[in-house]
């Protein structure tokens, strides 16, 4: 009777069976860290002593977060970990050009079913749509999975979302999650692993369950998850030589908490400042913005970046607004140019911009300054995220985004 990552972490720790808040020593598939934790982590590795890392072909470097270097530090983080890579003989480590970290593991082939999964970044949860156990720990935690291969983990209660109803036009997988995270709140699935299920996400594409689970944490949660399908499969197939196992979850398990949701009338969604659970219908709300960000290990891939320029097509945005398009990836960057889209971005006045997290984080190019408010696709809008304290964030699907940016305010696509 147990679920997916009773199943999952079992096997990984070697047992037969576990169970809900049972401690287990779980073995890494793949170990993720990227140029703004990855310092700390080889910091770390270094004070206790290790001189190598267990397994130089399971640990993925990808430079996302302050790329191209923007400060003698990025600068400087990006040497030390350069420097590491060399050292320890690391195989998979994408420099400035690969993109987003979250995007780029599954599209390289880094990600398939059954696996256990840690970055060194809270999103690490977004792998999960592949039906592994992926979740963010801790720059030291690192250093010693670096070290050893292994992690402790406390084994998480589920909460099951079942989703049905087909969404509206105009409605994606981020109205979703939004509606979700808004309906429970910020706690509502603490230490939990969330698992979305049913009809709604049975339709969804891999790239839409990506960005259900990628804000899983967003409610608490200790990682997102659905359950391997024939999209899935051919997705993972397509990019990836390893084996996998496919897991689903016993619906009879003790430790199993369903929640239905109907999607059926769902208009769109938007969290406002400064709590993404802060989520009114945008119908609610009416707010002239300042910046417009499309992008992120939420909502930069190629089907949102396809979503805003269907809107943004013969169009201009709106005079005192300006726009920050960032693809996820160099491969969704590639595809949108055969596709004419960052024509399209161009031509309606956007900035268009090589792949990497741009303001999401609030540390690199394209932050907001003292009173000015920003529509992002990204997945946080905590006080001060994206620059100034004295801003503000809304966050948003990328039609909402793209449609707010010719209108400069928040609205709804037409």
């Amino acid at each position: 009777m147990p679920t997916m990552s009773e199943k999952i972490l079992a096997k990984a720790s070697g047992k037969d069976e576990v169970e809900a808040g049972d401690i287990v020593i779980a073995n890494i598939d793949v170990a993720m860290t990227h140029d703004l934790t990855g310092p700390l982590s080889v910091e770390s590795f270094e004070k206790i002593g290790a001189e190598k890392v267990w397994d130089p072909s399971k640990i993925v470097i990808p430079f996302d977060h302050q790329v191209p270097a923007d400060s003698i530090d990025s600068a400087n983080n990006h040497l030390i970990m350069r420097r590491f890579v060399k050292q320890q003989g690391i195989e998979n480590f994408y420099d400035v050009n690969a993109g987003v970290c979250h995007q780029i593991l599954p599209e390289l082939g880094h990600v398939v079913p059954g696996e256990v999964i840690v970055g060194a970044d809270s999103h690490t949860c977004t792998h999960g749509a592949l039906g592994a156990f992926a979740t963010g720990i801790g720059s030291t935690d690192m250093a010693m999975v670096f070290a050893e291969g292994n992690l402790w983990f406390k084994v998480p209660e589920t909460n099951r979302f079942e989703i049905t109803g087909k969404l509206k036009e105009n409605v994606y997988a981020k109205d979703v999650i939004l509606h979700i995270i808004g309906s429970i709140g910020a706690d509502g699935s603490t230490y939990k692993a969330c698992e979305f299920a049913g009809k709604t996400v049975s339709d969804m594409s891999v790239s839409d369950r990506m960005v259900l689970c990628n804000m899983a944490i967003e409610m608490g949660g200790k990682t997102g998850l659905v359950e391997p399908d024939r999209k899935t499969i051919e997705y993972v197939e397509s990019r990836s030589s390893k084996p996998y196992n496919v897991y689903k979850t016993d619906l009879d398990s003790p430790s199993l908490n369903i929640i239905d949701i109907d999607v059926s009338d769902l208009e769109p969604q938007v969290a406002c400042p400064h709590h993404v659970d802060n989520v009114k219908p945008v119908s609610e709300v009416d707010k002239q913005i300042d910046q417009v960000f499309i992008g992120s290990c939420t909502n930069g891939r190629l089907s949102d970046l396809r979503d805003a320029a269907k809107i943004l097509k013969g169009k201009k945005i709106a005079k005192d607004t300006r726009m920050l398009v960032i693809p996820a990836s160099k491969e969704v960057y590639s595809k949108a140019l055969d596709e004419g889209l960052i024509r399209i971005f161009v031509d309606a006045g956007a900035l268009v911009s090589a792949p990497c997290c741009g303001p999401c984080l609030g540390g690199h190019t394209g932050i907001i300054g003292p009173g000015e408010v920003s529509l992002s696709t990204s997945n946080r809008n905590f006080k001060g995220r994206q620059g100034s304290p004295d801003g503000e964030v809304y966050l948003s699907s990328a039609a909402v985004a793209a449609a707010s940016a010719i209108e400069g305010r928040i609205v709804a696509p037409e």
